[in-house]
């Protein structure tokens, strides 16, 4: 998806604030020893990589495919988000190991910079909620990075709690306990955009589409006598190539015309996606079906 200019600035100054304040709070995190400020900083860490891959994937949008690059560079963005996912387990596994360590060897933690440093971080994520929500109806890029925004702002409450009780209670293990859910969160978060990320390249067809359901309901129109070759593939996470050859009975270049269109206003209905079709010159009754869906879900 294409953005506009004043989006693109939306993101930019988004994008700022998260880096200033990620920088902040993984200085202050190691400094006042407190896990939970380092866990929710590795959080943050994906919020920003997560705005890059929109801005990326939005440059990525306006270059026509050339040259040997036939599809365009689309599937930068699922290696970029791949990547995002292998990198969140890792900070996710790190913290975790370190609360493991913290918990068997407590350690004296600042109470005071943590809960200054969590309020400025609460104060940061309020501000980019307003920067975005009203922007976010009509554009599936900014409401991602929306609500990655308002699940840092919840983790930023968790850190608060937890500064609370360590700066007046010195309740050491809420530090702990906090950087554990965060970490929790994080590799929870992951799992789907790697496992997502991993099917494209593998070039599985996508769990929304059954291609034996594709094949039987080519195989019901009466003017289609064979479906062969059959491959539903991801290029990206919103296009997908469905190839097949069709042996149909149709006797002239009109009436396999009319029947591709009927095709192609059924595949719409029926799995709810619009396709472009390209079809090979008109040979033997045999037709080359190519389709490049753009995935319009309903909800």
């Amino acid at each position: 998806m294409v953005i506009n200019r004043q989006k693109y600035k939306i993101l930019w100054i988004t994008l700022g604030l998260l880096v200033c304040f990620f920088v902040a709070e993984w200085s202050v995190g190691l400094w006042s020893k407190s896990l939970s400020l380092q866990a929710d900083a590795g959080h943050m860490f994906s919020d920003i990589t997560a705005l890059l891959i929109s801005l990326f994937a939005s440059f990525l949008a306006r270059q026509p495919a050339k040259s040997q690059a036939t599809f365009g560079h689309q599937r930068i963005e699922v290696l970029a988000a791949l990547l995002n996912g292998l990198g969140l387990l890792a900070i996710a596994s790190f913290i975790t190991w370190e609360a493991i360590g913290r918990w068997q060897n407590p350690t004296t933690i600042l109470g005071l910079p943590m809960l200054g440093i969590a309020v400025l971080g609460l104060i940061v994520n309020l501000l980019n909620i307003t920067l975005l929500h009203p922007h976010t109806h009509d554009d599936l890029n900014l409401r991602g990075a929306l609500l990655h925004v308002i699940a840092d702002t919840a983790s930023s409450v968790g850190v608060i709690i937890a500064a609370l009780a360590v700066h007046l209670w010195d309740w050491w293990w809420a530090d702990v306990i906090i950087s554990l859910v965060v970490a929790t969160f994080t590799a929870l978060s992951a799992f789907p955009l790697v496992q997502e990320s991993l099917k494209i390249f593998f070039e599985y067809a996508p769990e929304s589409i059954d291609p034996d359901e594709v094949e039987i309901s080519l195989k019901s129109f009466p003017d289609v006598d064979q479906v062969e070759k059959l491959h539903i593939w991801a290029i990206s996470l919103n296009q997908v190539i469905l190839c097949a050859d069709l042996t149909v009975k149709c006797t002239t270049a009109q009436e396999r015309d009319r029947l591709l269109n009927k095709l192609q206003n059924h595949l719409k209905k029926t799995f709810k996606i619009t396709s472009k079709i390209s079809i090979h010159p008109f040979f033997n009754q045999d037709i080359a079906l190519m389709l490049s869906i753009n995935k319009t879900h309903s909800s």
